[in-house]
């Protein structure tokens, strides 16, 4: 699968199939501290992504 890691933006290669939440601890990214996006689906933690997905990565931001 093509990670796309935004800020700074890149991009990895990723076997999977694989869930979520392992996916972010093998890139060393926290669960908690971004979205995971396939398409225009947000996924959760215990989604599973595949060989064939391109998943996008992007920091979570709050302000008020």
């Amino acid at each position: 699968m093509i990670v796309k890691l935004r800020n700074p933006d890149r991009e990895i290669a990723v076997t999977g199939p694989r869930r979520v939440r392992d996916l972010l601890v093998e890139v060393g990214l926290h669960p908690d501290a971004v979205l995971v996006i396939r398409g225009r689906e947000l996924l959760t933690r215990e989604d599973t992504v595949e060989d064939a997905d391109t998943v996008e990565v992007r920091p979570v931001i709050s302000g008020g």
